[in-house]
C-alpha cells in the first residue's frame, strides 16, 4: 500500500505510540524524493525522523529556503514559526513539483492569517504535482481540507471518541473496533476499498531502505561528474 504516483495525498491519524509516524516514515521511504525534493516538518523533533536527518545526502534546513534539488530536507520549526512556515508554503506552492509531509498537521493547520497556504497545496496541488503526507494525534483539531482531499487514510487507534467520529464521515470503518497493536485500517479513496494493515516493517529495515536509495543517489551524482 504505497502512494501510486506523484500526485497523491495520504492522512495518517492515531494516538501517540499506535505506530502512526513509523507507517509515515515507511511510505515515505518509497517516494519519489529521488527524482523531486520533499520537505519534512519535523515539529516534534520525533526520534525517527532525527535518525533519517543525520543520513549521508539528507539535509537539514530552515523555513526560509524551497530546495530545487531532489532529495529529503528536514524543517524543525518553532512552535511560534507559523508565518514563517506559511510563507515556505507560499514557495512550494509557487516551485511545484515538491513534496510535503508534515509531523504534526495540527501545527500548520490553523493559518496565521486570512489565507492557509496547507488548503491551498491541498486543493490545488495534484495539478502542480505536490504530494503530500500529513499525520495528527487528533482529527478535530485539524482543517476539513486535510481529509476531503486525502486520496488514501491510514487510521491507526484514536483514544477519543469525537476524533473516531471525525475519520468515521471519510471511511468506512467501524473505528471503535479495537484493532491488534500497530494494525490500521487502510482506505482507498478511488477504489472504495478498505483493509486492515498489519504493522509497518520495523525502524532498522525502514532506515535500510533509505541508506540504499540515497547511496543509489550519491553514485548518480558522482558518474554525473566523472
Amino acid at each position: 500500500m504505497r502512494l501510486p504516483d506523484d500526485t497523491q495525498r495520504l492522512s495518517i491519524v492515531g494516538r501517540t505510540g499506535s505506530g502512526k509516524t513509523q507507517a509515515a516514515v515507511w511510505h515515505f521511504s518509497h517516494s519519489d524524493w529521488d527524482i523531486k525534493p520533499w520537505i519534512v516538518y519535523d515539529f516534534k523533533r520525533d526520534k525517527l525522523l532525527g535518525r533519517i536527518a543525520e543520513m549521508e545526502g539528507v539535509e537539514e534546513i530552515g523555513t526560509d529556503e524551497v530546495p530545487e534539488r531532489p532529495g529529503i530536507y528536514r524543517v524543525c520549526p518553532h512552535p511560534d514559526d507559523g508565518d514563517l512556515v506559511e510563507a515556505q508554503l507560499a514557495g512550494i506552492w509557487a516551485q511545484q513539483n515538491t513534496g510535503v509531509l508534515i509531523d504534526e498537521g495540527y501545527m500548520v493547520s490553523q493559518a496565521p492569517n486570512s489565507r492557509s497556504w496547507l488548503r491551498t497545496l491541498l486543493t490545488q496541488g495534484r495539478s502542480m504535482h505536490i504530494p503530500m503526507i500529513i499525520l495528527s494525534q487528533r482529527p478535530v483539531w485539524m482543517d476539513r481540507f486535510v481529509f476531503s482531499e486525502s486520496d488514501f487514510y491510514q487510521v491507526f487507534r484514536l483514544n477519543h471518541s469525537m476524533d473516531r467520529r471525525k475519520i468515521m464521515e471519510y471511511i468506512p470503518a467501524d473505528l471503535d473496533k479495537r484493532l491488534p497493536e500497530y494494525h490500521s485500517f487502510y482506505h482507498d479513496v478511488s477504489n472504495e476499498e478498505t483493509v486492515v494493515l498489519k504493522p509497518v516493517p520495523d525502524e532498522d529495515e525502514i532506515l535500510e531502505v533509505f541508506d540504499s536509495r540515497l547511496e543509489a543517489m550519491r553514485n548518480r551524482h558522482r558518474r554525473v561528474f566523472i
